[in-house]
């Protein structure tokens, strides 16, 4: 399916669909647009390449979530209101900031895999030496190039991978957590969790739930993280029910 360009050339993305869009879907930290076709199709929706991401060039600046949601908003003006945001991890982090921001225009939203809150237990900690580099930076006693060594070394796969101002949005974002934003989003919220997503695990989404006014919350068996790509009927299924709540 061919790119769209969207705001004046600085994203990119796919679009479903001859009719203004319903559906606007933000994917993944290190994904793309292609991971909501199955999805999306025979919908009037857009899936969008986040900043940085497939087509659409990096921010110019770094910062978080916010950030994202200031980028994608005027999207949201070319589509027929009020829309479904869906959202995936990453993705569903920046729609939380818009779905607060933008409460006219966002009917509805299906969230999946997304870390909206801190774990309740810590999944490991970081590697001694690394502990030491971080307190020895804080200090004054290193400097950032000896810091940025150690994140090469014991940081996560998608800090690796990333460089330049994503390195430094990597580590912004996953350091958020949106409790205000949970509570103040108003529009009913499907959350589709995989039980074996070790990234943002299921106690996540049952916190979340309890934070919003109006959620529903289904957990898949035998799914992980990745629920566009291997459970997309069931995240089909959320945004019907949403689209059909709005008809």
């Amino acid at each position: 399916m061919a790119l769209t360009s969207f705001v004046d050339g600085s994203l990119f993305g796919t679009r479903f669909g001859d009719d203004p869009p319903r559906v606007v879907a933000l994917h993944g930290w290190g994904r793309d647009h292609r991971d909501f076709d199955r999805c999306l199709a025979g919908l009037n929706a857009v899936s969008i390449d986040l900043p940085g991401f497939g087509a659409s060039p990096a921010p110019p600046q770094p910062g978080g979530a916010a950030l994202y949601a200031d980028l994608i908003s005027p999207i949201l003006d070319s589509c027929e209101p009020p829309v479904v945001l869906v959202g995936h991890s990453f993705g569903g982090r920046v729609a939380v900031h818009l779905a607060e921001r933008r409460p006219a225009a966002v009917g509805g939203l299906v969230l999946t895999g997304v870390p909206l809150l801190h774990r309740a237990h810590r999944k490991g900690k970081p590697a001694l030496r690394f502990q030491l580099g971080r307190t020895l930076h804080r200090w004054g006693l290193v400097g950032d190039s000896y810091l940025e060594g150690l994140r090469d070394k014991y940081g996560s796969s998608d800090y690796r991978a990333a460089s330049g101002v994503m390195r430094d949005i990597l580590v912004t974002v996953v350091n958020e957590s949106y409790e205000q934003q949970l509570r103040a989003i108003s529009a009913p919220v499907d959350l589709v969790w995989g039980d074996d997503d070790d990234a943002a695990p299921p106690e996540i989404a049952a916190r979340a739930e309890a934070l919003l006014t109006d959620a529903r919350l289904t957990i898949l068996g035998g799914v992980d993280h990745f629920v566009p790509s291997t459970a997309p009927t069931a995240l089909r299924e959320a945004i019907d029910r949403r689209l059909d709540a709005l008809a």
